[in-house]
């Protein structure tokens, strides 16, 4: 892909921070390779036997939990939009998770590669598809819907006058 805008390059675990409200142990990325923001994004995670849930997911066949990949792909993903300068550092929520596809079994020691693409961005609202792969080989994929309700927040209808009736007629409060 073509970045046209502001390409980031290189970014570790500390700088990754700078843009997103993730921490450990929910925090899930090693590095971005590449950021085209409003665009798409390329990073990865090393996932090493030390990991908190293998012990528990499972000991006698330790695999990464299918929550922990989709968590990985939305980090990615947050690094479309959240390296806009004025995005930079808020808080997301997610809104929807479709079509999460599990294809191969990611196990101590792989590395699973992401490319994120960002396919609409307006009023705080996200949308795009995170692809994840082990050895060049497909193994995961979500389309992910994410908000930011710090900007979602100032386009909420605003209310009429709330009306209350009482005794002698109508008042507005």
């Amino acid at each position: 892909m073509i970045c046209e805008g502001n390409l980031l390059l290189g970014l570790d675990a500390y700088e990754i921070q700078q843009y997103q409200q993730n921490r450990y142990p929910c925090f899930f990325v090693d590095y971005i390779t590449e950021a085209c923001p409003g665009k798409y994004a390329k990073g990865y995670k090393n996932f090493t036997y030390n990991e908190w849930f293998f012990p528990a997911h499972f000991a006698d066949e330790p695999n990464v939990p299918g929550f922990v990949q989709i968590e990985t792909l939305t980090q990615v993903f947050l690094m479309t939009f959240l390296t806009f300068p004025e995005n930079k550092g808020k808080k997301t929520g997610f809104i929807s998770v479709k079509d999460a596809r599990f294809h191969k079994k990611i196990v101590p020691g792989d590395r699973l590669d992401i490319e994120a693409e960002l396919s609409f961005f307006r009023r705080g609202l996200a949308k795009g598809i995170s692809r994840g792969y082990v050895k060049g080989d497909f193994c995961c994929s979500a389309e992910l819907e994410i908000a930011i309700p710090e900007i979602m927040v100032q386009f909420r209808p605003k209310n009429n006058p709330e009306k209350i009736v009482s005794g002698g007629g109508i008042t507005t409060k």
